[in-house]
């Protein structure tokens, strides 16, 4: 994949024979549904399966290294201290950035509020000198898209009120893929940040990183990607797609949950005032005032989540060993059958682009006269597991027409045979619900 266009590069495809040896690495495929029916997991956009290999270091940290990150002198310190650091690099190395500008967060929700958290305070002063770059001011502007996760929306919409600034955003067109040409009118010299979902999780879109890079640039924006949804899927290069910052999680990545990063330059993050406030993250502490720490600590503030980057740098260890350009190959096939197989089922819509190019292989249906929870109930009782509701993007869904939907996603796990169970089964609900007369 081109670090730009989100486009698969020509790999050789998975086999058989390695398919079969990918699940047998996830204990919970095996299991049945409660109908007997094997299980069919559909739902990795919500949180992907773990390989064993994870479950396994998370267990051996706690069996034989627990200890205390950063503090103490004991052989338990230290070892637990180097997994740590460790886990960081590897995350660093897997997306093109380097172990400093690798901040650990409980997920990509906490990476975005901790820039708004910081940004706020410079708002209000706080900082060097060089942390006035991230104050945003009344008749600021803040540019958003149509197509953001509530995580991507609802904090930059709080950072706005709190300090005057206006909002605005990018929409989104009929396939839920972003209008570039707004971009000229929404992003103007009063931008101050340009933050966009690198891939909807509702239409599947993949967006057009250089446009919106550039665009934040000639406004002297700086931007935030949300690359919770790409991760997972496809090689990633900061650096290369020359983003400010980005976020992601490892519960999207065949990692735990409870642990994800912010990625941010250098320099950036240098100047940056600290988000939430504690232990760990400070150098000197008086009885009336602190200095804190160098990135990535400063913005690190209390207990880590060490036993869940262990587990995370397992995680990506099995990535890498699968090849992220073999892995998206595979998903994108999954996904072309997907596209096929629902485009040709009466009374139902696809949310999003019908052809598999840019995008991922998260497909959003709306299937007309019933409603997506009782779409939901019938897949489950046919042991077909995916997700059912608004997904945590309300306005898109309106964009598109819709107040909910019924989302399939695929993963690097998933089969033809359980895509195409899948669509048997959507063809099945109108007429079981008495929709289709």
């Amino acid at each position: 994949m081109t670090a730009s266009s989100g486009e698969v590069l020509t790999a050789a495809p998975l086999t058989d024979s390695e398919l079969v040896a990918i699940r047998s690495d996830f204990p919970l495929l095996s299991r049945r549904a409660l109908t007997g029916q094997p299980l069919v997991y559909l739902d990795s956009a919500a949180t992907s399966q773990r390989p064993r290999i994870v479950q396994d270091a998370m267990r051996d940290f706690t069996d034989n290294h627990n200890g205390a990150v950063h503090r103490g002198a004991h052989a338990l310190a230290e070892e637990a201290t180097d997994a740590f650091e460790q886990a960081r690099a590897a995350v660093a190395q897997f997306v093109g950035a380097g172990a400093g500008e690798m901040v650990f967060t409980s997920g990509t929700t906490a990476g975005i509020n901790l820039l708004t958290t910081s940004w706020a305070a410079a708002s209000r002063g706080a900082g060097s000198g060089a942390a006035r770059r991230f104050a945003v001011l009344p008749g600021d502007r803040i540019v958003v898209t149509q197509a953001e996760h509530h995580a991507n929306l609802v904090p930059w919409q709080q950072l706005a009120a709190a300090t005057g600034a206006e909002l605005a955003w990018v929409r989104v067109d009929r396939e839920g893929r972003l209008r570039l040409e707004d971009l000229e009118d929404v992003v103007t010299a009063r931008t101050r940040v340009v933050a966009f979902t690198h891939a909807s999780n509702v239409s599947g879109a993949v967006t057009d990183v250089a446009a919106m890079v550039a665009a934040a640039k000639e406004a002297g924006a700086l931007t935030v990607l949300d690359a919770a949804q790409t991760a997972p899927h496809r090689a990633l290069d900061l650096a290369a797609l020359d983003v400010d910052f980005a976020v992601f999680s490892a519960h999207k990545m065949l990692g735990p949950t409870g642990i994800g990063a912010l990625y941010g330059r250098a320099d950036l993050l240098e100047a940056m005032p600290p988000g939430p406030t504690g232990g760990s993250m400070v150098e000197i502490v008086t009885m009336s005032e602190a200095t804190f720490q160098p990135p990535p600590s400063r913005f690190e503030a209390g207990t880590q989540a060490v036993t869940q980057t262990v587990g995370w740098a397992a995680a990506i260890d099995y990535l890498t060993h699968l090849g992220m350009d073999r892995l998206a190959a595979h998903e994108a096939a999954l996904t072309a059958r997907l596209l096929d197989n629902v485009g040709e089922i009466s009374g139902v819509r696809i949310l999003g682009p019908a052809h598999p190019s840019n995008r991922l292989g998260a497909v959003a249906v709306e299937v007309d006269g019933v409603h997506p929870h009782d779409v939901g109930q019938f897949l489950d009782a046919q042991g077909i597991a995916v997700r059912v509701g608004h997904h945590c993007a309300q306005p898109i869904h309106r964009a598109l027409g819709v107040n909910a939907s019924t989302r399939a996603s695929v993963a690097v796990y998933n089969t033809t045979a359980e895509v195409d169970r899948f669509a048997e089964a959507l063809d099945q609900v109108r007429a079981y619900f008495g929709a289709a007369l």
